[in-house]
């Protein structure tokens, strides 16, 4: 179990290299848009620094498998929130941007919940379950992905407007998080095949799961998505945002969907709980406009120190 805790810190720290190296990237690209996505593709993988950024997010994709083979899920995601940390203090030092006071409270809570989760766990008591009903794994994700998808274009038309405030990306936060919440479900669905007996069964069984479909329309749609919002919005932001949703999206369908059961001794289960509670007041904390005069119109190359 303790395994599944050093591989969850190892993806927090390759999640949060991989952010603020593509978010560097694109700062120095021309503007890219959702509507184009053939040139968003040819301009990021023309850049050395948007691919290292890249390899780094595939890299913290395997280190999560392990994770959902060694811990339950909600313990997992409230490990993962704990990223969120290092990402604010990579994007203050390589991106030149500021955070909030409010913004450094709601890091100070997320320590909390880190702390509690990681005080919750029993390694004699928690279970990992390692396979969810097909049906009600599409019942939880196709709705989430249509309303990803429709909330995204509706911040894009709000974008549009000319003499709104500027968006600080919240709500592309949640967009892509909702996405990114159905593909932990698919990761974890993916990581029960790795111990199947024979590398082909395993492989026939996969692709008979919705898993590795799930996945490909979560890596297209979240790819474009993230970039776009990533280039327009201050990445200590909307990826706290991201992560927030995504954890909880994670921990609570995701627990219900695979059968984990909570922590049956009452301390435990009021750590997870109250950890659980933590990640969503870091949500509800983050204001929904940038007050920064600095902060670049929509669609304006961002400037970052060297």
């Amino acid at each position: 179990m303790w395994w599944g805790v050093a591989a969850a810190l190892l993806a927090n720290t390759l999640y949060s290299i991989g952010f603020v190296l593509e978010k560097r990237a694109l700062s120095s690209l021309p503007e890219v848009s959702i509507r184009q996505p053939a040139r968003l593709l040819r301009l990021v993988l023309g850049s050395p620094l948007w691919i290292g950024g890249s390899l780094a997010l595939f890299a913290g994709f395997g280190a999560q498998l392990i994770v959902y083979r060694t811990l339950p899920i909600a313990a997992a995601q409230g490990i993962f929130v704990s990223g969120l940390v290092l990402l604010v203090l990579l994007s203050a030092r390589l991106l030149g941007e500021e955070t909030t006071g409010r913004e450094r409270y709601a890091l100070g809570a997320i320590l909390a919940a880190l702390l509690m989760v990681v005080l919750s766990l029993d390694e004699r008591a928690d279970t990992v379950s390692q396979a969810a009903p097909y049906p009600l794994i599409l019942l939880v994700c196709v709705p989430s992905l249509a309303a990803g998808v429709w909330l995204y274009g509706s911040a894009e038309r709000r974008a549009r407007h000319r003499h709104r405030m500027p968006t600080t990306g919240v709500e592309y936060g949640v967009a892509v998080g909702l996405l990114y919440g159905v593909s932990s479900l698919a990761i974890k669905g993916v990581s029960s095949y790795l111990t199947s007996s024979g590398l082909g069964g395993a492989v026939l069984d996969l692709l008979r799961s919705p898993y590795p479909y799930l996945l490909l329309f979560t890596g297209a749609f979240g790819l474009v998505m993230s970039q776009a919002a990533l280039q327009r919005c201050r990445a200590s932001l909307i990826v706290p945002v991201c992560t927030t949703v995504t954890c909880l999206f994670t921990a609570v369908l995701g627990t219900l969907s695979f059968g984990e059961a909570l922590p049956h001794d009452p301390l435990r289960l009021a750590l997870r709980l109250a950890g659980t509670a933590l990640a969503v007041s870091v949500l509800l904390a983050m204001p929904k406009h940038d007050q920064s005069a600095t902060q670049p119109p929509i669609g304006a190359k961002e400037l970052t120190p060297p």
